[in-house]
């Protein structure tokens, strides 16, 4: 071995805290993206996440920042490793060592340093995806639908960031030792990153283009599909949040540069100067951490509110028990199940069963045409005959719900939710109701719309014209609906778990449907000689999940199935056993985003420690108390957790809001008690970050032989 080398190999063990820094960041970024990346790609997340679908883009939404995240606390991180490292750079090449003496001990350094780092993230990013999936079901829920499986090509975008891991090492170190003139590389790790004077206005018209961004890119797409009649592409909806991206910069710079309290900015000038000689390099970290942050807490709010509003829900049902069947099955009747009942030691307290009937309804049916990368474009045309919908009579529907409604003749009634919302899920006015069997057709007066969440998307009809209109229908095309009350709703789940049972064993394939068949649809496409993808016979032709008995457990099958009861206590009990897949994926990518900005910060502070350690060393000689010091590294600390915090708090709680109301132009009960849920988690989310603030500071006071109070 050279002396050269046995110099560079007595380096390496005393700063070894510098290798292990930046080899630990290369192999959590790798480790987090490959977990992510296996659970994200895995047959059993992909089976219940929909092609194209809003969860899915979520999902790939949430990625892509927590790759980009990854990236640059990396990219940052190698960035760090070699300012640190620029001084003994500068002294072998001013004691006569060549670049090329340089490069080659470096390559040696960097090839064992990414060959070992990332590999063992890509090696232990799998089972980290295993371990906290049985995690999940070992403390929430274990089914046979909660068994993860890999898909192998999923390592492919593993490798991908892997690979850009180890090319961005070498760049940096080549660019590092590459550097013609000695006195800019021994400097290089007291360089700084100043940036311009920045405009007073910079923040106000920040604040407003972010505003409108997130309002134009919000409602751009519906716009369009509303008023143009147009399906804009994705990326042209991506497109329309641009605004909002350039006014979060521009309200960063300002806030590192400018501040918003200009009449203080004399009591902190020395932390703020030294912010702004880093303001390029901290405002694209503020940046992406502000994003992260964003994401991670989007991602954290799914579990929360669909828990809290989907319990709210429950609890005001006004029915314990409801299940419907077509009239050519053979389902439990009111002396076998009062039979099990009694099995369970379960009382019935109520009990009424009526008819419903499937009949045709107009409407306007759009017809689509794609143009290529400029989106699809469709029109609408009116039919008769659009789809199908169960209606009741007036006096079946007050039996079932206990209301006193009373429709004139020619009238029809749609239902919305018990709050009178919903309607996008309601179906809509009707003018003509058709008998399937007969066609024979009604034209009907829409009346004021109806309220009850549990036959939402029904109609209601006077009962002579529900007589008129339904003569002649098969079993085919009718429906019983059973609702009844018991004793103690809470204590019956063993009876309403063998009721569940009963009703699936007992249930024919022909009914084994999803819930978006539609047999007027099916008899539609028939007569035009089409196949109807949403039947059983070409269901899994068109990649849509297909109704078993044997999976009845399954998310699916509780989600989708067209004959699904609502049994209260059967939903309260078995929910996170039905939306466990959707839980621990979003739980998974908060954390992942969490973890991103934990890294980031870190790397960023230590970065500003490094570069100022000289600034700092020249005020404790010029007298400067610790007291003093101790607030300069706390205002910039404190700037770079707090600022992305507040900010990426206040946009994501705004964008949810936004969307809460927009969704039906109102906030259901339901909805404003997730959204307390929430904040509950962003107070505990905000303590956990203010415990690696706390942290942090410690660590850049330590390197900078700060004592901290």
């Amino acid at each position: 071995m050279s002396q050269f080398s046995q110099v560079c190999r007595t380096l390496r063990r005393k700063n070894w805290r510098q290798y292990a820094l930046l080899a630990g960041c290369s192999f959590f970024s790798v480790l987090l993206i490959t977990a992510y990346v296996c659970m994200m790609r895995s047959p059993t997340i992909l089976s219940v996440l929909p092609e194209g679908g809003d969860s899915r883009k979520q999902v790939m939404m949430v990625f892509v920042l927590a790759a980009v995240g990854c990236a640059v606390f990396t990219t940052y991180a190698a960035g760090l490793f070699f300012r640190q490292r620029s001084r003994e750079t500068g002294v072998f090449l001013a004691l006569g060592a060549t670049r090329r003496q340089l490069r080659a001990e470096l390559g040696k350094e960097l090839t064992v340093l990414s060959l070992v780092s990332c590999a063992a993230g890509a090696l232990l990013g799998g089972p980290l995806a295993w371990g906290v999936w049985q995690l999940f079901r070992l403390f929430l829920v274990d089914s046979r639908e909660m068994v993860l499986s890999f898909d192998p090509q999923s390592y492919l975008l593993s490798l991908a960031f892997a690979a850009y891991v180890a090319v961005m090492l070498f760049f940096l170190g080549s660019c590092s030792i590459r550097r013609t003139n000695i006195i800019d590389v021994v400097q290089e790790s007291h360089r700084s990153e100043p940036v311009r004077a920045v405009k007073p206005w910079y923040g106000p018209a920040g604040i407003a283009l972010l505003a409108a961004g997130g309002i134009l890119g919000y409602f751009f797409p519906s716009f369009c599909i509303r008023t143009l009649h147009w399906y804009p592409p994705a990326v042209l909806d991506g497109l329309c949040y641009l605004p909002a991206l350039v006014g979060l910069y521009m309200i960063l710079l300002h806030t590192v540069v400018n501040g918003w309290r200009k009449g203080r900015a004399y009591k902190n000038i020395i932390s703020v100067s030294m912010m702004k000689f880093q303001g390029r390099q901290t405002v694209r970290n503020m940046l992406v951490m502000t994003l992260l942050i964003a994401g991670g807490y989007f991602a954290s709010f799914y579990a929360p509110m669909l828990r809290t509003s989907s319990g709210y829900s429950f609890e005001t049902r006004p029915i314990d028990y409801e299940y419907h069947w077509r009239n050519d099955q053979s389902l439990p009747g009111r002396d076998e199940v009062e039979a099990l009942a009694a099995e369970h030691g379960v009382s019935l307290t109520a009990w009424e069963h009526q008819g419903a009937a499937l009949l045709g309804t107009d409407g306007y049916e759009s017809i689509e045409q794609d143009n290529g990368a400029m989106g699809t474009t469709y029109t609408t045309e009116y039919r008769e005959i659009q789809s199908g919908a169960p209606f009741f009579s007036e006096s079946a529907w007050n039996a079932l719900t206990g209301q006193s409604v009373d429709l004139a003749p020619g009238t029809c009634a749609n239902v919305l939710d018990d709050e009178g919302g919903a309607s996008y899920l309601s179906g809509g006015d009707v003018t003509l109701v058709t008998n399937m069997v007969t066609r024979n057709a009604l034209q009907v007066t829409p009346a004021e719309p109806l309220r009850f969440t549990m036959l939402l998307g029904s109609y209601v009809l006077d009962d002579a014209d529900y007589a008129a209109i339904t003569a002649g229908l098969t079993d085919l095309w009718q429906d019983t609906y059973v609702c009844f009350n018991v004793a103690d709703a809470d204590a019956s789940y063993p009876f309403a778990k063998a009721l569940f049972n009963e009703i699936v064993d007992r249930s024919g394939d022909e009914v084994m449907q999803l819930n978006a068949y539609d047999p007027v649809r099916k008899v539609l496409a028939e007569e035009a000689g089409e196949d109807y993808p949403f039947d059983r016979a070409h269901i899994a032709d068109h990649d849509f999940p297909v109704m078993e008995r044997g999976d009845r457990d399954s998310s699916d099958f509780r989600n989708y199935w067209l004959y699904m009861p609502q049994f209260r206590v059967l939903d309260q009990n078995d929910f996170v056993t039905t939306m466990a897949v959707f839980l621990l994926l979003f739980i998974f990518i908060a954390l992942i985003c969490f973890a991103a900005v934990t890294v980031i910060s870190f790397t960023r502070c230590m970065t500003i420690a490094l570069t100022n350690a000289r600034v700092y060393d020249d005020l404790r000689h010029l007298g400067a108390s610790n007291a003093y010091l101790f607030r300069s590294v706390k205002g910039q600390v404190s700037k770079v957790f707090l600022v992305p915090a507040l900010v990426g708090t206040a946009l994501i709680a705004a964008f949810y809001v936004m969307i809460m109301y927009f969704n039906d132009s109102r906030f259901t009960s339901g909805e404003l008690a997730g959204m307390g849920v929430c904040a509950a988690v962003v107070a505990a989310v905000s303590a956990a970050l203010y415990l690696v603030y706390r942290l942090t500071r410690r660590s850049v006071c330590r390197s900078l032989k700060i004592s901290a109070p």
